[in-house]
């Protein structure tokens, strides 16, 4: 990297750090620490809701979803707007009425310990692993750049959520996600624009936008009602709904930014702000990922987009297959160019048939060049086991690495590394938070309270690097926390839905329900059920409600007969 890149990076990064750690160095009550205060204003508790869920792993692997699969997982977040709406309805005002400091403390109040703490307990698993993903995604781009050691850039990251979030604690998260999430929409615009400054010469916005559309880049809707089929329109009105009432609703990293707010109209109105927000920026940067896939149509990309692994394989293949697939690969990328220029060409000229036969050629060029990079990966594994063959996640670094002006190589990965901030300080704080409320139940005395959380958040920040350093790069690391995420927020969830609505449901029955419906999630994810991971969040609480209702059912004409 330029020295430039370095000064916007480091400034930026340092300024934040700097900047919530001296605004927040009061933050001693443990109202302030633990809870955030409660003077938020609904534009503050939008971006800082926007900001907890905006990892890192959403600019790394969403555009390199967009890259390969197309816009479709916008779907995911289509029932997001119906969520806000129903937690503004009905989970904050019960939050605020609680005056509860953590999710799960309603539950105590509505149930016993025990439920408590099974709920605070699946939260604390879910979410450290999910801390150990945010600070491992960022990390990634920290080693391809310095050609440092992952543990170490893990290390580098870890450390500087730690230093503010320990500092500020909750006030501290929600202080600095105003201007992380500022560094965050400069980034994704200047990547938008300078994408299509780049295909200019190629391809106007719009026919960027029709070539896209027919190699299958722009299909968002899919009507399947397949259950295996992850991303569908399905899936993600009744799924989605249900995973982001439960991660919204329920997850303390995000239930701590509204329950700082000045009142319950001010967190409903920052939650509304993020449900009409949310998709439009999601599909910015999906689309992001389809532009640079229209970009490399007309420019040479590689076979594997991790550059350390297609090294590895060179140095080890006694063979020439690597060479030879490299070869076929460049072959097969310069037949789609050319018959991808032919097919603008056609149309420019008003030759619809010319321009789809075109196309036809570059849908085959591109099949072969898909085949080629399966065989690649397969081949990989046999070469070097021990690696990821999987390289979605390196798409985008890759573009910006490779071919973004000096300047803005640093404003973006800025914007990477702020999101990756922005995340992990909220998980941090929230897990501290948890574990001293709903598990330790400490008592709220200021001084005590807040040097206890602050030990506990860095024991969970040490906790996070430890997962970390565990995790390898999956298939695409959204999807892996999605599916994390999916694991354990539908039983959470179900504990809630019967709190909320089911009254007569007492704390033996939904504790039950809740250890049936998480054993049965488990054995459907670990075994051949063919179940997209979306289901999941409404497979669970619906185990957690019915079973429920039917042990206390039972357990009450138990007890009218002892009676």
């Amino acid at each position: 990297m330029h020295l430039l890149d370095w000064i916007v990076l480091l400034g930026t990064l340092g300024f934040i750090v700097a900047y919530g750690t001296w605004k927040t160095r009061r933050a001693a009550t443990a109202e302030s620490y633990l809870r955030g205060g409660s003077d938020g204003r609904w534009w503050g508790l939008g971006l800082s809701v926007m900001a907890t869920q905006a990892s890192a792993i959403t600019f790394l692997s969403t555009p390199g979803q967009g890259f390969f699969e197309g816009l479709g997982f916008v779907q995911f977040y289509f029932g997001l707007p119906l969520a806000m709406l129903v937690i503004g309805a009905v989970f904050i005002p019960l939050y605020y009425r609680a005056r509860v400091y953590t999710a799960y403390e309603f539950i105590g109040q509505r149930f016993d310990g025990r439920a408590r703490l099974l709920t605070a307990g699946l939260f604390l698993v879910q979410r450290s692993l999910a801390a150990g993903i945010t600070i491992y995604a960022p990390s990634i781009i920290l080693a391809k750049v310095l050609h440092w050691p992952l543990s170490w850039t893990c290390v580098f990251i870890g450390t500087l959520v730690i230093v503010y979030t320990t500092a500020g604690g909750a006030r501290a998260v929600g202080v600095t996600h105003k201007q992380q999430m500022a560094v965050m929409m400069l980034g994704l615009v200047t990547a938008l624009v300078l994408t299509l400054a780049y295909l200019s010469p190629h391809a106007s916005p719009v026919e960027s936008l029709r070539v896209a559309g027919a190699l299958g880049k722009l299909d968002v809707i899919d009507l399947s009602w397949d259950p295996a089929d992850r991303y569908t329109l399905w899936s993600g009105l009744i799924g989605g709904f249900f995973l982001q009432l439960a991660y919204f609703g329920t997850d303390q990293s995000q239930v701590q930014r509204y329950l700082s707010g000045q009142s319950v109209e001010q967190a409903r109105r920052g939650l509304w702000m993020n449900g009409i927000l949310k998709i439009p920026m999601q599909f910015l940067i999906l689309l992001s990922g389809v532009l640079v896939f229209v970009f490399y149509l007309f420019q040479p990309a590689p076979l594997h987009w991790n550059e350390a692994n297609l090294q590895l394989a060179r140095q080890r293949d006694a063979t020439t297959k690597t060479s030879e697939l490299e070869a076929e690969h460049a072959v097969a990328l310069e037949e789609r160019r050319r018959f991808t220029a032919a097919a603008l060409s056609a149309w420019r000229a008003g030759d619809e048939a010319g321009a789809e036969r075109a196309l036809d050629e570059a849908r085959r060029s591109e099949a072969r060049a898909g085949g080629l990079r399966r065989a690649f990966q397969g081949h990989l594994a046999q070469l070097a086991p021990e690696t990821e063959p999987n390289d979605k996640d390196y798409v985008f670094i890759t573009f910006v690495m490779d071919h973004l002006p000096i300047g803005v190589i640093g404003l973006l990965l800025a914007m990477i590394f702020c999101a990756g901030m922005s995340s992990t300080s909220a998980e941090l704080s929230a897990l501290a938070t948890t574990t001293m409320v709903d598990v330790l139940r400490a008592p709220r005395a200021d001084a005590a309270q807040v040097r206890a959380t602050r030990l506990a958040t860095v024991a969970f920040g040490l906790l996070a690097l430890g997962f970390a350093a565990l995790f390898s790069l999956f298939d695409n690391l959204i999807q892996a926390v999605n599916i994390l995420g999916s694991l354990f927020y539908g039983t959470i969830l179900g504990l809630f839905l019967v709190a909320f609505f089911v009254r007569h449901v007492q704390a033996t029955a939904v504790f039950v329900a809740a250890l049936v419906a998480q054993t049965a999630i488990l054995v459907i994810h670990f075994t051949d059920v063919q179940v997209a991971f979306l289901w999941y969040n409404l497979i669970a609480p619906a185990i957690v409600v019915v079973v429920a209702i039917a042990l206390q059912a039972l357990l009450g004409s138990r007890a009218a007969r002892a009676a």
